[in-house]
């Protein structure tokens, strides 16, 4: 037995360990249980929640609808965001921003910010000399940068989220284009950190609408591949995506559906934008014409009239998108003259002939980018607000050959149920299925290093050396490890793109820097003497592209090998023990995988991609790391140096890379697979003498941003708290706001209740002059002096007011309820007497009610029935304007005190079981009680012939009787199958009427 014991402890020991990682998993989970995405586009953003109950729904905002204004106005005392900022526009151009986002991550000399301010001049932008950014100057108090601006609306938005889910919500998916640089993507991460927001990932905006089509149409995935080009014009910008969906097996779920970005073609400045900003040009020209001969000013010169032309433009693109022609109308445009034309679908056209020329392009980036031709896309499917003009949807079904175009997707949602799906397969709240999400790269990026070197003449000369580090088209996230092999100092290596032939000048000129990162590493030459006596294995650099397409440096390492004698121990009992634990989770069997992630990519070795060859041993290793490789568990680790453990990665990457012993290798006599059979123990310490020991020293690492430097630290937390400062001003003023409305709701309801009859009756002439007189103060204090006035203050005003009215209130809403009260009171008092007459008809011996139960009832009921008389004939003699002695509160107190007794004798009847008949000498029953009838009396059982008297007797059967005397004889069996029948034949009875009450009660 102790044995067995023994044997169930590691078991045990391994359900607490389960138990308290369960635990902690919820306790974690119990803050996150609703995850949000929010799809930023140039012009309107839509937000989306997951929570326990909702699976994917669009959030409301207080306007109740389904997309919100990209949007802010920003004032001296107060913000507005969404369609309230929309409004603000042509009150206040200056203070209203939008299509902001257009300056995230870029320089002033950046043309975009020239663009920027041709479109809106109205703004006034900064330089900040420290990062050679813009920022909005709306006043010399407010300045505002493009990434604190952005913050401010991942706030709102989160704010929209939790009044929708009723809950607080820090993880969020949120959407960028795909065309967005490391800058730009760092930037969105800057603004979401400001606003205290979790960003699970970044995920590109034509990856999440793929994912969402992919979802809703998992049962039309199979193992052949389907090509789908989705072609996505927005407001600001034109995206074209070339997906491939098929099934695949992963390694933990089995065969799922997978996602595959083959291709990426995008025009920035192509969209629904341009469209309007032509249109509002040519609409200024018109006014401009009409008022030629008035000498007036041109419209152009002023914020306020370009703003209301901005709005008419957008208006009239979105109808001739169904009609021919529309009027063009706008109510005092400027100088209170108002503005009437007539706009044609074909001027439209003519205005836009350029920007339609532009849309085959991005179909053609893309089909090169994925080498594809056209005949194997298998549909096109639009997306974006802009593919709804016709002019659009005719050059691109003319530019990809189809028969039709694909219009079966939610052109505005896609993106954003596509996002918060990601959001929940990322959070630990929430299971769903898996799908396999594989993006792609849009711009390559490369490592270049200098190296000496010495030709056969004895001269050195520097050597450039270019390695590409994630290609374009890639497949991320993914981990990548280049191991410098020649190096025994300190040195320097650069991280910049690679080529970036397929985007034109403009394009090269918008996006700005090609060079990424300057990384200076120190201590190499210190670890080199740290370990003289050990073979250098390369100063290895972890690179990692992460779910949100944002390039890292994990960390600097210099490795270290050497052999050492192996001296075979046998485990210890704690090893065993772990093991045994380890076996029980699936520890070290198979690595532990994302369900919506890249598939782990094995570490191979890759020739030089770009530069010269270079010689034997000098070139650098490039080698990619699993996202989380499986530990070889079958011999204990070597030991190793203090604090410079090498990592799993690190391990599994060496055995991968050729350090397998012979016996584990494929022979050449036909043996499959690339392990052979373990050797026997013996064999195995033959031929295994020695094993290597590894040192791992860290390297320290100096990063020097080239492309646009991040905020530093202190900054990032003076514009956290800044944000946090206006979003404490806003709850302060929306709380007075709601304590001045509610101070002049009540004044106004008050009033008006004041000539109502029924508070007329319960006041006096003077009562009602007196409120009447100080809600007229206070209503004139309110329009004098309530602009300045406090929250606190109007609070006060109103508690005075509320309790100088609260005994007029009193009591009319006790004569409201008088009524109802008393009623159900008499309907209680009624039953209960009913109830307790029928109880004491049970006779004797089936009486299962004491004596002392059924007096107890009968005094409270006529307590009731007394304090009733009394207290209705004392209220009689009352004025109406005096406090009530009647009050509900004690009817209701009356009511639950007999009812809880009533309750009591009946559940004691519904669990009461019928008592047992005695039975006399000769087995028949005892003398029925005197109401019985006399055929009941005289009837007896006779034992047959041969029986004696101890012989149990043939239990009679139940008697038919019929007629009112034999219904009365039978006993009460209150609570039993009989009892239930009797109640529905007969409602009459007490317990039938009790439930009766209780239904009238509820």
């Amino acid at each position: 037995m102790a044995a067995t014991v023994r044997r169930q402890r590691p078991r045990r020991l391994a359900c607490w360990a389960l138990m308290t990682v369960l635990l902690a998993d919820l306790l974690a989970l119990s803050d996150t249980l609703a995850v949000m995405s929010v799809d930023l586009g140039s012009e309107s953003m839509k937000v989306a929640i997951v929570k326990p109950g909702v699976p994917m729904e669009i959030v409301l905002n207080k306007e109740s609808r389904r997309k919100t204004p990209v949007t802010v106005t920003l004032k001296e005392n107060e913000r507005f965001f969404g369609d309230s900022a929309a409004s603000m526009a042509i009150k206040n151009p200056k203070a209203t921003l939008r299509y902001f986002q257009h300056l995230l991550g870029k320089q002033e000399n950046n043309p975009h910010v020239a663009l920027y301010k041709a479109r809106f001049p109205e703004h006034e932008l900064g330089f900040d000399p420290q990062r050679q950014t813009v920022y909005f100057q709306i006043s010399p108090q407010l300045q505002f940068s493009p990434e604190e601006v952005l913050s401010m609306l991942l706030n709102y938005s989160r704010s929209l989220a939790e009044d929708f889910a009723e809950q607080p919500i820090k993880d969020a998916v949120i959407t960028v284009p795909a065309f967005f640089n490391q800058a730009e993507r760092r930037a969105v991460l800057q603004a979401a950190r400001m606003a205290g927001l979790k960003v699970l990932q970044l995920i590109n905006d034509n990856t999440a609408t793929a994912l969402s089509y992919g979802v809703f149409r998992r049962k039309d995935i199979n193992s052949t591949a389907q090509n789908i080009m989705f072609y996505d014009m927005g407001s600001g910008s034109t995206v074209c995506t070339i997906v491939t969906y098929q099934t695949v097996k992963t390694k933990d779920a089995g065969i799922q559906p997978q996602l595959q970005i083959r291709g990426v073609g995008f025009d920035r400045t192509l969209g629904g934008l341009e469209m309007e900003l032509r249109l509002r040009e040519h609409l200024a020209g018109l006014f401009n014409e009409q008022r030629k001969g008035q000498r007036a000013k041109d419209v152009r010169e002023n914020p306020r009239a370009m703003a209301k032309l901005l709005r008419e433009a957008n208006r009239l693109k979105t109808v001739l998108s169904a009609n021919a022609d529309h009027m063009a109308q706008i109510e005092g445009l400027m100088d209170d003259v108002d503005f009437k034309a007539k706009v044609t679908r074909a001027e439209f056209e003519e205005l836009c002939a350029d920007l339609f020329e532009r849309v085959p392009g991005p179909v053609q980036q893309a089909l090169q980018s994925a080498e594809m031709k056209l005949d194997e896309i298998e549909q096109v499917i639009l997306v974006g607000g802009a593919t709804r003009v016709p002019k659009v949807q005719e050059v691109l079904l003319k530019a990809v050959g189809k028969e039709e175009l694909g219009k079966n997707i939610n052109a505005d949602e896609a993106a954003a149920m596509g996002a918060v799906y990601q959001a929940a397969a990322l959070s630990k709240a929430f299971k769903v299925k898996p799908f396999v999400v594989r993006d792609a790269v849009i711009y390559p990026i490369l490592v270049e290093f200098t190296r000496e070197v010495e030709e056969e003449t004895g001269v050195r000369s520097l050597k450039h050396n270019k390695r590409v580090l994630f290609s374009r088209m890639g497949p991320y996230p993914q981990r990548k490890v280049i191991t410098f092999n020649r190096y025994s100092h300190d040195f320097n290596f650069h991280i910049n793109y690679g080529d970036l032939g397929f985007l034109g000048p403009e394009d090269l000129r918008v996006f700005g820097s090609q060079n990424l990162t300057t990384v200076k590493l120190k201590g190499v030459g210190e670890s080199f003497k740290k370990y003289p006596d050990y073979e250098s294995k390369g100063i290895k650099a972890h690179f990692n592209l992460d779910e949100s397409g944002v390039l890292s440096l994990d960390r600097v390492e210099s490795v270290f090998e050497t052999l050492v004698e192996d001296s075979p121990e046998e485990e210890s009992t704690l090893t065993k023990l772990g093991n045994t634990i380890s076996s029980l989770f699936g520890g070290g069997s198979t690595p532990d995988t994302k369900e919506n992630g890249t598939d782990t990519v094995q570490e191979e070795e890759e020739g030089p991609a770009e530069g010269s060859k270079d010689e034997p041993g000098e070139q650098a290793e490039l080698k990619e790391e699993a996202e989380a490789p499986a530990e070889d568990t079958s011999s204990p680790p070597p030991p190793e140096a203090k604090g410079a453990a090498a990592p799993e990665g690190e391990k599994a990457a060496e055995k991968d890379g050729g350090d397998k012993p012979e016996a584990q290798k494929p022979s050449e006599k036909g043996e499959a697979g690339s392990e052979g059979a373990p050797p026997a123990p013996e064999e195995e310490k033959k031929q295994k003498p020695a094993r290597k020991q590894r040192m791992v020293e860290e390297i320290g690492v100096e990063l020097v941003i080239l492309d646009l430097p991040d905020l530093p630290e202190d900054q990032l937390a003076r514009s956290a708290q800044k944000l946090q400062d206006l979003t404490l001003r806003d709850l302060q003023k929306q709380e007075r706001e709601k304590a001045a409305n509610s101070l002049e709701a009540f004044i106004f309801e008050t009033q008006d209740k004041l000539y109502q009859p029924e508070y007329q009756e319960v006041s006096t002439e003077e009562q009602r002059e007196d409120i009447s007189g100080k809600l007229s103060a206070t209503s004139t204090w309110l329009e004098d002096e309530g602009f300045g006035a406090t929250t606190a203050m109007l609070k006060e005003k109103l508690a005075e007011l509320r309790k100088l009215c609260h005994g007029l209130f009193f009591r009319v809403e006790e004569r409201k309820k008088w009524p109802e009260r008393l009623s159900a009171l008499d309907n209680l008092l009624n039953h209960s007497s009913m109830f307790l007459k029928g109880a004491r008809l049970i006779p004797e011996m089936d009486q299962i009610f004491t004596e002392v139960e059924m007096t107890t009832l009968e005094k409270i009921i006529n307590e009731t029935w007394a304090w009733k008389n009394t207290t209705v004939a004392e209220q009689t003699k009352l004025p109406a304007t005096e406090k009530p002695v009647l009050l509900s509160k004690d009817i209701e107190a009356k009511m639950a005190a007999l009812d809880r007794e009533v309750q009591y004798l009946l559940n004691k009847a519904k669990f009461a079981k019928p008592r047992p008949r005695p039975r006399d000498k000769n087995g028949t029953r005892a003398e029925a009680p005197l109401n019985a009838s006399t055929s009941d009396q005289s009837e007896k059982v006779i034992p047959p012939p041969g029986q004696t008297e101890d012989t149990k007797p043939i239990p009679e059967p139940e008697k038919e009787t019929a007629g009112p005397e034999a219904a009365d004889s039978e006993p009460l069996e209150l609570g039993g199958p009989a009892a239930e029948s009797e109640q529905k034949e007969h409602p009459e009875q007490p317990t039938g009427q009790k439930r009766t009450l209780k239904n009238d009660e509820l």
